[in-house]
């Protein structure tokens, strides 16, 4: 008995020690689990037999529940096991902690057995998927070569409508001719074509081509797609002609009926002429709903639609004069220039290698001239090695279904999906999270997916590094479109076109990766389901939340949010990783949050939250928190416990609570802005966080510099600077080492006495802002030949001089320039050769500088030239209406004008003779703006 008790004893321990290993081993083979699921996938896909495909597609859910298990467990073991090494029972010497000891080893010991059990189970399901469907019978499995199932196909009319499409160029010139000529009656103008075909490419050209925008005095672009109301379309015209010409919105349209938004349009577009393009328009009727709104001024304004639907336009023609074009296919030899555009992007300077030519040929007649499926397989083939035969082997497994009709482009979306890496699968279906047309922000599609464990760690890299190769990845592909970029070309905003997101849902409701819930499609939550996005305000959804072992929860809704809801998500330990509520009518923060212990990434961005509970410092793998846009000031002193933090994005924080545990936060990344205390800790601190990409200083003193200097110095990452000082008085004088080569971004606000020699060194610069710095000789000789800057302001007498001369061969890659606040500057130079890329100059306040810059027409790339509050000879000067200067500046499509609106401005800018701190006067302009005019004007203005 007792040999039997022996055994089990030591059996048990063997089993404990070897956990970790076990745990490792799990891991390795739900890699293989995923590889034979993924497989699978595509033999269903290519199943034409309808009742086979449908066991199979049932067989492969059971597996994939089972890994779903296999997951759980690993996750079980990482938060509770892993990061809770038990210590070494010979140095228990209290009671409690032999107690803890014991209760750990059991919880281990626990977790063994459900390792084996969950291991069992799913390798049973895949004999059993094996001995039903065995994957090595299909035919010519090769990744890629699939054929592609009988699906009914929705289209794809705005997949590559970032991409520039060759054989337009007749088309283009057409429709231009059609937009500024002719009949001074509004006219419709309707661009009508299959799916694919580049109806919202080629409009997109035309909208912005520089005569187009030179011509119109109103511009506005719509998407309005098969779900559309009418009173949100004219919202959306409203708020574009508002912000296009940064004016004050005197009503809330958001409240406005019907008849109300038809009234203020009409108000609003009575003189002008304009064009407004509405894209991607299914309903016939569509033109009735919204022609009473856009007025006929007898100016020659024009509407451009986007349809496939040929009714659409002959519906318009009862009633309005239109012109018609219909987007063929692309011809033979166009659709060649563009495929190999696309395949070849990356080497051969965009042509086709001759060993290439017959097999691309024929891939390229399968794609019938759509340039939709022209750039999709060219996207997917571009990553291909330049073997002939395996691109033959390509071209064969095209489906005949698709060489006959391949007006379901849908099915090579799923071609190039199903060609993906496995994690990069998991990242593109996290896409179909988010509502249709949704543009979400690259940082926080990158900590989702990080949070989620879709991000594997590569040598000598950083996750955020490798996640943003991932999204560079699928936007090579052409599976995601950049909608924003920043200056230096990162992707600011992404979004997924119509017809693929469609593809993505299909995707998502088969493999059980999340499911979307909305008013309009309430679907009753059944079976395992990972992730969850609710945008609607129903409690009726807990019961099933409940049931499942979800993984992330978006809440998008404009519906205000029950405590007891958010509590109740709260209150059951859900193994959450991703909890977002950005935009959600969300007020207070349960005290149970500290429950959701597995949390990587909790956003409570622009909601109305006030503040944050102390059981946050339970969150021990919280890595992002985003408290951004909402009323949080303060943060609890727990906040210093979460030692994984990573990005701790917030408006403002107050560093006082934090201050003597900041360094201990040796993760963080991304912190708020910091305020200086007189006794130097929070400098002290600073020097321990190693890691930090971004850091903004305020209240900033003379002699915090050599230790602050010292500091930065040590953060060998650091991308982003801002400092800001405490008044005027205090000079900024930072010694910074050579090697300070990462540093992308700088903000100065303060007084520099001269312009400090580092700063020519810095490489990488690519935005560069000096505020109240009162320099005296002209910082532009120093500054011209920076290799990498794209954005200059020079702003609040950060210059004292009278002169600024840009000289020939300066600034050749800037792209934006900003001189505003400059009370003595009455001269701006611009040599032949200067500013070469300049895009957008903006020029504010600047009560001397009574003429437009000598040299401004030699601004040939010069696309925004933006006039705030200047003198009224500067103004009158360039009026259309006889300007002296007004021919010099022609060459500008955009040339936007704010003058004086009011005394109320007048008394804000010139309080004194000496110009207050811009932070401070800024605040006041902010809410002088936020009062009376457009809030993104204001924003503007406040930046």
């Amino acid at each position: 008995m007792a040999e039997n008790l022996f055994s089990l004893v030591r059996e048990l321990v063997n089993r404990v020690r070897d956990l970790s290993n076990d745990v490792a081993d799990a891991t390795e083979e739900l890699e293989s689990f995923q590889e034979f699921i993924d497989e699978a996938d595509k033999v269903a896909e290519a199943e034409e037999d309808n009742n086979r495909r449908d066991g199979i597609k049932s067989s492969v859910k059971q597996l994939r529940e089972a890994t779903f298990r296999i997951k759980d467990i690993i996750d079980e073991y990482m938060i509770f096991c892993e990061e809770r090494q038990p210590d070494d029972p010979r140095c228990v010497a209290l009671l409690c902690e032999a107690v803890d000891y014991i209760k750990t080893h059991i919880f281990r010991l626990q977790i063994a057995f459900k390792i084996q059990v969950v291991m069992s189970l799913a390798r049973a399901e895949r004999r059993d998927f094996q001995r039903q469907f065995p994957l090595d019978q299909r035919p010519n499995s090769s990744t890629g070569n699939q054929n592609v199932t009988r699906h009914n196909l929705r289209m794809a009319s705005r997949f590559i409508e970032e991409d520039e499409v060759v054989g337009f160029e007749g088309p283009t010139e057409k429709l231009i001719g059609w937009l500024i000529e002719g009949r001074p009656e509004r006219t419709v103008i309707s661009v009508v074509g299959m799916a694919g075909v580049g109806k919202t490419t080629l409009a997109k050209q035309v909208f912005d081509n520089k005569k187009v925008v030179a011509h119109f005095e109103c511009h506005a672009w719509i998407t309005v797609s098969q779900s559309y109301t009418v009173e949100e379309l004219m919202r959306n015209m409203l708020q574009m002609f508002y912000r296009e010409k940064m004016e004050a919105t005197h009503r809330d349209i958001s409240t406005m009926d019907q008849l109300s938004l038809v009234n203020e349009l009409r108000n609003y577009l009575q003189k002008k002429r304009y064009v407004v393009l509405f894209d991607d328009v299914w309903n016939p009727q569509f033109w009735d709903e919204i022609k009473f709104s856009v007025i006929d001024n007898k100016n020659g304004s024009r509407i451009l639609i986007t349809t496939r639907n040929k009714d659409v336009a002959e519906f318009c023609r009862r009633s309005s004069f239109i012109r018609v074009h219909e987007l063929q296919p692309l011809s033979d030899e166009k659709s060649f220039e563009l495929f190999c555009q696309k395949a070849f992007q990356y080497d051969f300077d965009g042509y086709c290698p001759s060993e290439l030519k017959d097999v691309c040929h024929e891939i390229v007649r399968k794609c019938h001239g759509l340039p939709l499926a022209i750039v999709s397989i060219g996207g997917l083939l571009s990553s291909k090695e330049r073997i002939a035969l395996q691109w033959k082997m390509f071209s064969e497994n095209l489906s005949k279904e698709m060489e006959k009709n391949l007006i379901g482009v849908s099915k090579i979306l799923s071609l190039s999906y199903d060609d993906l890496p496995y994690n990069l699968k998991s990242c593109l279906l996290y896409l179909g999270m988010y509502p249709e047309d949704y543009e979400v922000k690259s940082d926080r599609l990158i900590r989702q997916w990080i949070a989620e464990g879709f991000v594997k760690h590569e040598r000598d890299k950083i996750l955020v590094e490798v996640a943003q190769e991932y999204l560079a990845e699928l936007i090579r592909r052409n599976l995601v479109q950049v909608s924003l970029f920043s200056i230096d070309g990162k992707f600011k905003r992404c979004r997924v076109h119509g017809s693929l997101h469609n593809m993505i849902l299909r995707k998502i409701k088969d493999t059980g990766f999340s499911q979307y819930i909305d008013e309009h499609d309430q679907i009753l939550l059944s079976g395992m389901f990972r992730r969850l996005t609710i945008a609607m305000g129903s409690n009726d959804l807990m019961e099933s939340i409940e049931r499942s072992r979800i993984r992330s929860i978006l809440i998008i809704t404009d519906k205000r949010l029950s405590e007891h809801f958010i509590s109740r998500i709260l209150a059951e330990q859900m193994p959450l990783k991703v909890l977002d509520f950005e935009g959600a009518r969300l007020y207070h923060v349960p005290e149970n949050l500290g429950n959701l212990i597995h949390l990587k990434y909790l956003s409570f961005r622009n909601t109305q939250v006030q503040s944050l509970p102390k059981s946050i410092g339970k969150l021990q793998n919280l890595e992002t928190l985003d408290v951004r846009q909402t009323r949080v000031f303060e943060l609890p002193m727990e906040i210093s416990k979460l030692r994984k933090l990573q990005h701790l994005l917030a408006d403002f924080i107050s560093s006082i609570q934090l201050k003597d545990s900041l360094g201990g936060m040796t993760s963080l990344q991304k912190i708020p802005s910091l305020r200086m205390d007189d006794d130097g800790v929070v400098i002290r601190e600073l020097e321990k966080l190693k890691q930090l990409r971004g850091l903004s200083i305020t209240n900033f003193k003379g002699h915090h510099g050599s230790t602050l200097s010292s500091s930065i110095n040590e953060m060998k990452l650091l991308e982003k600077l801002h400092i800001d000082t405490i008044d005027n008085n205090e000079v900024i004088d930072l010694h910074f080492m050579s090697s300070r080569s990462a540093l992308r971004k700088l903000c100065l606000n303060g007084n520099l006495n001269r312009l400090p020699d580092w700063i020519p060194r810095l490489q990488h610069l690519v935005k560069l802002s000096l505020l109240c710095s009162y320099l005296t000789t002209d910082p532009l000789d120093s500054l011209k030949d920076m290799p990498s800057l794209l954005f200059l302001s020079i702003s609040h007498r950060a210059y004292e001089g009278k002169i600024l001369h840009f000289q020939d061969g300066g600034f050749i890659k800037l792209k934006e320039l900003e001189l505003k606040y400059l009370y003595k500057l009455n001269s701006v130079v611009i040599d032949r050769g200067a500013l070469h890329s300049l895009a957008k100059l903006q020029l504010s306040e600047i009560p001397q500088l009574k003429e437009v810059p000598s040299g401004i027409q030699h601004l040939r790339n010069l696309e925004v030239l933006d006039i705030w509050i200047m003198p009224t000879e500067f103004e009158q000067s360039i009026a259309q209406n006889g300007g002296k200067e007004h021919p010099i500046i022609r060459h500008v499509p955009r040339v936007r004008i704010i003058s004086r609106v009011g005394a109320e401005v007048l008394e804000i800018l010139h309080r004194t003779e000496t110009t207050k701190r811009p932070t401070l006067e800024m605040k006041e302009i902010s809410k002088f703006f936020t009062q009376r005019m457009d809030p993104d004007l204001s924003a503007k203005i406040n930046t």
